[in-house]
């Protein structure tokens, strides 16, 4: 007997309840309150705020913006870039760092760091957002399974219910529980793309701070 079917046969509240262990976890490990789609044990900060990383000039002092150096555009998108490995970006982030004049160091390295700095922002916020998208559609799907899960009740409670049309609800059943449980398992893995953000812009940020005069 294959697994799908074995799962199929087992008592309905034994199948509920191996689903929503997941969910019942994952409710129960959070770390702090936070809104009703945020499913993750980290903390919800929607904004990082450059002051907690950069100690050099403010960034609203700066005299242009960092795009206009197309040097330092240049830097910030192949770093910033999905696609571009963590080692490749820190390498790319010292290169141009050791080619600074010292009289130009203290502008362009803060160009450097405004950029930087505001691209990983907003992809951040792309990740917050999917994360909640994905936690949104977790909680629409724990209902429709909770609905089928009643359907199903009552007509194999029915003596006269098509047992064809039983076996139908009950192997959307099985599929829909089987998406849930893997989509309830990539949320710990979505939950930690906002910190490696962050942890990426630090060891960038240390990087330029070392060089600032």
């Amino acid at each position: 007997m294959s697994r799908a079917i074995r799962l199929r046969l087992l008592p309905l509240g034994v199948a509920m309840g191996l689903m929503l262990g997941g969910m019942a976890q994952v409710e129960a490990q959070r770390a702090a309150a936070g809104p009703p789609d945020w499913p993750c044990v980290q903390r919800l900060i929607p904004e990082l705020a450059w002051g907690t990383i950069w100690t050099g000039p403010p960034l609203d002092e700066l005299e242009q913006d960092w795009w206009e150096d197309e040097e330092i555009g240049r830097v910030v998108r192949f770093a910033t870039s999905r696609s571009t490995p963590e080692e490749q970006a820190l390498a790319r982030v010292r290169e141009f760092i050791d080619t600074v004049d010292e009289e130009e160091a203290e502008q362009r390295l803060t160009l450097l760091f405004s950029g930087l700095f505001e691209l990983t922002n907003r992809e951040r916020r792309r990740a917050i957002e999917g994360i909640r998208r994905a936690s949104r559609a977790q909680l629409t799907r724990l209902e429709t399974v909770s609905a089928m899960v009643d359907e199903l009740e009552e007509r194999r409670a029915d003596d006269e219910a098509d047992t064809a049309e039983i076996e139908r609800l009950s192997e959307a059943l099985f599929w829909e529980q089987r998406t849930f449980q893997h989509r309830q398992q990539a949320l710990p893995a979505m939950c930690d793309q906002p910190y490696l953000l962050e942890e990426r812009l630090s060891r960038m940020v240390r990087e330029i701070m070392a060089r600032m005069p």
